[in-house]
């Protein structure tokens, strides 16, 4: 009750304006969620630089940054502005599903959107951004994940899932803060039946009347194994243990399981944890061990920091990318009447006083 008043109280100062927010003269684009853990921020981020790109943009990211290889080797978990050399998990991975879009990881992301202005990225994409409202934005694309619309799983014995402010539950604001958003986003919409779905939809509708309900998937694309590419059909019928640490881990074993593989454990942790030698004790001997490529990328982090950590002798990596495959038309209206920076007008205006 305490930590839904404050969410409550803080949302409604900055809607009157009694805290301010800061406009970078960028076009901001925040994709977040309302809930506490993973519904696939890092692959709609990927997507949405992609169609950017695609669009004659010069995206950028912005990230608060956790886990960075500096903490792994103090056993630290608090954040700080981090310099190229010192990128969390999700900073690698991105740096390799993005290749030449600059991120910058600061705690300040006022700052960090300032920093991308500066050096001419005309759109900044903001990761886990709808509850920091002190940078301004134009706008804002909310994830729900259908598997955990309210972050936990339903109980083992049945019923619904807990839906609860934190620390009881995982949820960050009430649903009704949707109605700020430009777009909500389902995701996972293939783990669901179509009752659930339909279900969840009226939920979000009633929440948020009149903003645009967009269905997306991820989709498994290839297996790594020290650099080395394989099919997913190799993943059919072979036994593997997994291991993983994000935000939701049946989603992970799911998807390994409508792949064809055998799941014979999962050693399942929390999100962004750092491994401990005993954690990866085993794996990768009698049989591969599968894990994300987010979880790939920090134990690489760590290997570098801690020589104590050592990846499975067997280690396979399941890359994934988000499919939209409902309603992309009104992600792509966003994307198209998204305005120009500051920095662009003005070339635009000093370019037709030239032919002028």
């Amino acid at each position: 009750m305490l930590f839904g008043a404050i969410a409550r109280a803080r949302s409604a100062m900055y809607t009157r304006r009694l805290l301010p927010s800061y406009d970078v003269g960028t076009p901001v684009i925040s994709v977040g969620n309302v809930v506490a853990g993973g519904t696939g921020k890092t692959p709609m981020i990927v997507w949405l630089a992609k169609e950017l790109k695609a669009r004659g943009r010069t995206p950028g990211i912005i990230s608060r940054g956790y886990r960075a290889p500096g903490d792994f080797a103090r056993g630290a978990s608090h954040e700080r502005e981090r310099g190229d050399g010192n990128r969390n998990d999700e900073a690698r991975m991105l740096d390799d599903m993005l290749p030449g879009v600059l991120h910058v990881q600061n705690r300040d992301r006022v700052a960090a959107a300032r920093q991308l202005a500066e050096v001419g990225v005309d759109a900044i994409l903001v990761d886990d951004g709808f509850q920091h409202r002190r940078l301004a934005r134009d706008v804002d694309i909310v994830l729900v994940d259908a598997l955990r619309p309210f972050g936990l799983p339903a109980p083992p014995e049945g019923g619904e899932p807990v839906r609860a402010f934190l620390p009881r539950g995982l949820m960050r604001e009430p649903l009704v803060a949707l109605q700020r958003a430009d777009a909500i986003v389902l995701t996972r919409v293939d783990t669901v039946s179509g009752e659930t779905l339909e279900r969840l939809e009226a939920l979000l509708g009633e929440a948020a009347p009149g903003v645009p309900l967009v269905h997306s998937q991820h989709r498994p694309t290839c297996l790594r194994e020290a650099g080395t590419l394989h099919s997913l059909g190799e993943l059919r019928g072979a036994e593997v243990d997994l291991f993983s640490g994000i935000g939701n881990p049946g989603a992970f074993e799911r998807t390994v399981h409508d792949l064809g593989g055998k799941v014979i454990s999962h050693r399942a942790f929390g999100d962004h944890h750092a491994f401990r030698p005993e954690d990866l004790a085993g794996l990768g001997v009698d049989r591969p061990a599968l894990t994300t490529a987010k979880d790939a990328a920090r134990l690489t982090l760590q290997a570098e920091v801690q020589p104590e950590i050592q990846a499975p002798p067997r280690l396979w990596v399941l890359d994934v990318e988000l499919a939209i495959v409902e309603n992309e038309a009104a992600l792509s209206a966003i994307l198209d009447r998204l305005p120009e920076s500051d920095a662009g007008r003005m070339r635009a205006s000093i370019h037709g006083g030239l032919h002028g």
